[in-house]
């Protein structure tokens, strides 16, 4: 009997990247990658640590604090830290196993890790959350640095987060360096990087439609289910009505919030539901209102997929596991061509095999195409290993050049999964291939190779 402790997050994420690897050719090619993915799922380091702080009453709280440094082969530790009361272990050894990957697809020099705490934010003062922030760093920064591991945000962690955690650091080490992303513009941020996720994973989907259409269908027409309202649901929605598309739908924990009778998302209306983020307000407070309740439905206790109606493409962007098998199905139903994961392991296994299948089974364009989002999502954090680069070099890009290198990221990393998955999944005549094969493939190869080359396993 194995003297481990379940993990269901990070078992279902190993077993999605197993099972691709298995399904392809690539252990017949090369059998000894079997002992690198043995090797590749233990994490080089775990730390975990308590978090003691002083709320407003003068009350000693304390809270569990993470950092999962899971592969360094192909540069520093890089992912988020998350503040959710729902943080544990086997939350971040998945986000952090899907993290190697997804950098090595970015082409940047950034290992794999993630952390955080289970304090919630929410309902919490400002200057809770400032001591909690300083109580989590001072430990964490025993463990951090600009060449050793960068950490960013994650949900419930924003600018203002990062700020005071990136203010202990600097007293405590006594020196500035770029060692969080996310940092404040005047501070060594990057433009572009709250957007980046977001704007990231509608790139990632405009060239699957111009590669399933042959150039000849873009976002223009397109009606877009997106599920969440924090940065990624916001810019993939602002971006998508940019290029042309309709948005029908956005969500909180709460409920989902759905276009009627054709009507669809407005830029100020998505700038309205951005304040509320701000405001820690759920949807719920502005549909009452005249102007929302004359053009959407709130659906309390739902998730929009089987509420929106016809759609084309599909960006879950709140959190893992949010599109489930019946969900996937519902889609599939409603004409959804386009599915893509703005979130981490936004679809269930079940949904990703109904996916899958859909696709094996309907050459070209008939099929439901499924992007996983260690390659859909990764402008996030490539935008954040653009900000590392400019740190080190102590100079700022400007907005127009860091789209410029995040478009070129995206379209690399969609083009790396498509190629990998000819190679090693080649589909039958007329279907599209694999992208979840062919990302899994490509990102887990390069780690692998170079881990080899370090002497990590032989």
């Amino acid at each position: 009997m194995s003297n481990l402790p379940i993990e269901p997050e990070f078992e279902q994420a190993y077993k999605e990247l197993a099972s691709t690897l298995e399904n392809s050719t690539l252990f017949q090619k090369n059998p000894e990658y079997r002992k690198a993915l043995q090797v590749v799922s233990v994490p080089e380091r775990v730390i975990q640590f308590r978090v003691v702080w002083e709320n407003d009453k003068g009350e000693v709280e304390v809270n569990r604090g993470f950092r999962v440094q899971f592969n360094s082969a192909l540069g520093p530790y890089k992912g988020g830290l998350r503040f959710h009361p729902s943080v544990n272990l086997s939350i971040l050894k998945f986000l952090g196993f899907e993290q190697i990957f997804k950098n090595a697809l970015t082409g940047l020099n950034m290992g794999g890790g993630k952390g955080g705490s289970d304090f919630d934010p929410k309902g919490k003062t400002d200057s809770e959350i400032r001591r909690f922030c300083v109580s989590f760093m001072t430990e964490l920064c025993k463990h951090i640095g600009a060449d050793t591991d960068v950490p960013a945000g994650d949900i419930g962690v924003t600018g203002r987060e990062v700020g005071f955690l990136f203010g202990q650091y600097r007293k405590i080490r006594n020196q500035w360096e770029g060692v969080l992303t996310g940092k404040g513009g005047s501070w060594g941020g990057s433009l572009i990087r709250p957007e980046a996720t977001g704007y990231g994973v509608v790139y990632y989907v405009d060239h699957m439609i111009k590669h399933a259409s042959n150039g000849k269908e873009s976002f223009a027409g397109k009606r877009v289910a997106i599920s969440g309202s924090g940065n990624v649901a916001q810019y993939a929605a602002l971006k998508v009505i940019e290029l042309g598309g309709s948005v029908v739908s956005l969500s909180d924990s709460q409920g989902s919030l759905v276009a009627q009778d054709g009507a669809s998302f407005t830029p100020e209306e998505i700038d309205i539901i951005a304040q509320l983020k701000v405001e820690r307000k759920q949807i719920a407070s502005i549909t009452g209102t005249e102007a929302f309740a004359s053009k959407f439905r709130y659906i309390p206790g739902a998730r929009p997929w089987i509420h929106v109606g016809k759609v084309d493409v599909a960006l879950p962007s709140a959190t893992q596991n949010e599109v489930s098998g019946e969900e996937a199905q519902a889609l599939i139903a409603a004409g959804a061509k386009f599915i893509a994961e703005g979130s981490n392991m936004g679809c269930t296994q079940a949904a990703i095999d109904i996916f899958e299948a859909h696709r094996e089974a309907n050459p070209g364009a008939a099929a439901m195409w499924y992007a996983p989002g260690k390659a859909a999502n990764a402008g996030g954090v490539a935008v954040s290993g653009l900000e590392m680069a400019q740190n080190s070099a102590r100079l700022s890009w400007t907005a127009q050049e860091v789209d410029a290198r995040l478009k070129d990221i995206m379209e690399s990393c969609f083009k790396n999964g498509l190629d990998t998955a000819r190679e090693y999944a080649t589909p039958a005549e007329g279907v599209l291939p694999s992208l979840v094969t062919g990302s899994n493939i490509a990102g887990f190869t390069k780690v692998a190779a170079a881990m080899k080359d370090h002497g990590d396993w032989w």
